[in-house]
Order: structure tokens, then sequence, then C-alpha cells
């Protein structure tokens, strides 16, 4: 039996969930994930779901995943966000990785968006060179800003005190 890859459904968020804490160990940020595996069946399986994940999957044991979700570029129009790729790292050097990519890649180019964009470690040098590989870009100069909850919470305070 070899390796399915597949859609991720509400069952699996679970394993999504480990995946994502796996990947915070692995990114050194392990208080990080805030997120639930009820937030994700929520997000991702409602009316509106905010996500989808592919699944990489042998023997009833999911090996990795990828988790995207829709984004719109004033420039572009409409494009998707690779959030996290991750292979467990039991089963890293078997091409998971690069077949759980391709399959983001194929269902992108046929949802007809215009970019795919992710982030990456300056330190993660396997990802940077296999990226650069497959024809993307490392944007030089471009810096990721994150406004997290309780600055926003503050700033946005901020706001109503002084209006």
């Amino acid at each position: 039996m070899g390796i399915i890859l597949r859609q991720a459904d509400k069952s699996d968020m679970g394993s999504v969930l480990e995946l994502v804490q796996e990947l915070a160990v692995f990114e050194k940020e392990t208080s990080a994930v805030e997120v639930t595996e009820s937030e994700l069946v929520r997000d991702g399986f409602g009316k509106d779901p905010r996500f989808k994940v592919f699944l990489a999957e042998e023997e009833g044991e999911i090996l990795g995943m990828a988790f995207i979700y829709n984004r719109y570029s004033t420039w572009k129009g409409r494009i998707i966000h690779l959030e996290d790729l991750v292979v467990r790292e039991k089963h890293r050097n078997r091409g998971i990785g690069g077949a759980l990519y391709k399959e983001v890649m194929k269902y992108a180019a046929d949802q007809g968006v215009k970019r795919v964009c992710w982030e990456v470690l300056d330190w993660n040098k396997v990802a940077i060179d296999f990226y650069l590989s497959t024809g993307a870009r490392i944007l030089d100069g471009w810096q990721v800003v994150h406004m997290n909850e309780e600055p926003l919470k503050n700033y946005v305070n901020q706001i109503d005190e002084s209006i």
C-alpha cells in the first residue's frame, strides 16, 4: 500500500493539530500554538470554510499535511496562501513534502489563482533550496508583520480612547 494524498475531513483535525504542534517544535515556537481541535473543525467545516488541508496518509497513518486558504491581492486578484507544509519527523526524506507541495500547486492552478504565497524561515535551507528549485521566488526586502491578539486589543483600546 502506498502513500495516499487526500483532502482532510472533520475527523482528521486531531491529527492536523498534532502536525501543527510538531511544526511549532521544529520552528522553536513550542508555546505558540493556541488553536484547538474544535476551532479547526468549526473554521474548516462550517457554513463558510476558512481553509483546506491536504493530507499524506499511509496505512491509516497521517504522515504530513499542507494547510491552505484563499486570499486576495489588490495587484493580482485571487491567490492561495500556503500556511503550513509539514511532514512528521520520522517520515521526512521520503518525498512526502514534495508530493504535498505538488498537490497544492496543482490545486492552485486548477482554481485559476494568480499566485501561491507562503513564508519560510531563513535558517530552513533545505526548504529554501527546494522552493527555489521549483521556480518560486523569495522576496528580499519584505518583512513579515504580525499584530498578535494582546497588542491588537491594546492598540484598539488606544484608538477608542483618543476619539
